[in-house]
C-alpha cells in the first residue's frame, strides 16, 4: 500500500484530504501538522524523510495571508520558497513523488482569456511573488515535481469567503462586494479529489497544471450565489476594487484554463455553483 504524506494538515485543502482519507482504503496517509516538523529547516526535513517512508507528498502548507505578506515578506518567502525547496530536494533524494499547490496570484490579471500554464507570470503581490519563487526554485532542484495552481479556495473547514459571507449576511442588512475581480471559486474537496485521482491513475506526469472549478464569477457573483443558496435576505451591492483598498494588489482576471489537467489525467471538473451547493449542504449538517 502506497503511503501519502500531507503537509498543512489543518488547512482547508489538508483537512479535505483528511476527510477523503477516512473513506479511502487504497492508501496509507500521514498528516503533518506545523508543530511536528519545521519545514523551513532543511536539516530537520532531511532527518524526517530519512526516518520515515513515503511514496507521495502532497504539499498543502503555505503562507497564505495575502495582505499581511506585504509587511512580512521574509516570512512569506521562507514558507513559500525555502520550505518548498527543502521538501523538493528531500523528495528527489528519497524517490518520493511531490504534488505542490500554487496559486492564480502568480499572474497579473491583465489577460482577457482563461490562463494556460504557459501564460506569462507577473505577480502583483509579495504573496504571489513568493509562491512563484517557490514554483521556480523547487522545479530547479526536482524535475519530477507536479505543481497545481488553483484559485479562490473555500471549504467546509477553516476560515474562508463562503463562511464569512454567510456570517455577515446574518449580521448585516447590506454588504458591499467587489465586482471587478473575476476568477473561479474552487471547492477544496473537489481539488482534494482531483489530487488523489491523479495519484490513483498511476500515470504520473510532472509539470505545471491549472485546477479550479468550471465557470467564471466575480466576488460579487460568488457572494450573491452564497446568499441565494442559504436563503438569506441581505442586500448585496457591487463595488469597484478602488472602493475597497487593501495592502496587496489582487489580479483583476485570473480564470484558469483546465484543459491540460483534464486531458492528461481524465478529470471531470464540477461547475462552481454546483460545488458551492454541495459545500453549503455539508455546512448545514455541522
Amino acid at each position: 500500500m502506497s503511503t501519502i504524506l500531507v503537509t498543512g494538515a489543518n488547512g482547508q485543502l489538508g483537512s479535505e484530504i483528511r476527510f477523503l482519507a477516512e473513506r479511502n482504503d487504497e492508501f496509507s496517509f500521514k498528516f503533518l501538522e506545523r508543530n511536528e516538523l519545521s519545514i523551513t529547516d532543511e536539516v530537520a526535513v532531511n532527518h524526517f524523510f530519512q526516518a520515515h517512508h513515503f511514496d507521495y507528498l502532497i504539499h498543502c502548507a503555505a503562507y497564505t495571508a495575502v495582505d499581511k505578506a506585504e509587511s512580512e515578506q521574509e516570512l512569506a518567502y521562507l514558507v513559500n520558497k525555502t520550505a518548498v525547496v527543502n521538501l523538493a530536494k528531500a523528495c528527489k533524494l528519497n524517490n518520493i513523488k511531490m504534488v505542490h499547490i500554487s496559486t492564480d496570484f502568480v499572474f497579473d490579471g491583465t489577460s482577457s482569456i482563461p490562463l494556460i500554464e504557459e501564460s506569462k507570470t507577473n505577480p502583483l503581490s509579495v504573496y504571489g511573488a513568493s509562491k512563484l519563487a517557490g514554483e521556480e526554485a523547487a522545479s530547479a532542484v526536482n524535475e519530477d515535481l507536479l505543481i497545481i495552481r488553483t484559485s479562490w479556495l473555500y471549504s467546509t473547514f477553516g476560515n474562508n469567503f463562503v463562511k464569512t459571507i454567510i456570517r455577515l449576511c446574518k449580521e448585516r442588512d447590506k454588504l458591499n462586494i467587489i465586482f471587478d475581480q473575476v476568477g473561479t471559486p474552487t471547492y477544496a474537496r473537489d481539488l482534494a479529489t482531483a489530487i488523489l485521482t491523479i495519484i490513483q491513475t498511476n500515470q504520473w506526469q510532472s509539470g505545471i497544471y491549472h485546477y479550479s472549478n468550471e465557470g467564471v464569477a466575480s466576488w460579487y457573483d460568488f457572494a450573491v450565489e452564497i446568499k441565494e443558496i442559504c436563503g438569506l435576505t441581505t442586500t448585496i451591492l457591487p463595488i469597484e476594487t478602488s472602493e475597497y483598498p487593501t495592502p496587496a494588489t489582487r489580479p483583476k482576471y485570473s480564470v484558469l484554463n483546465k484543459k491540460k489537467i483534464k486531458k492528461t489525467f481524465g478529470l471531470n471538473i464540477p461547475y462552481w455553483r454546483d460545488s458551492l451547493q454541495t459545500c453549503v449542504a455539508e455546512l448545514n449538517k455541522q
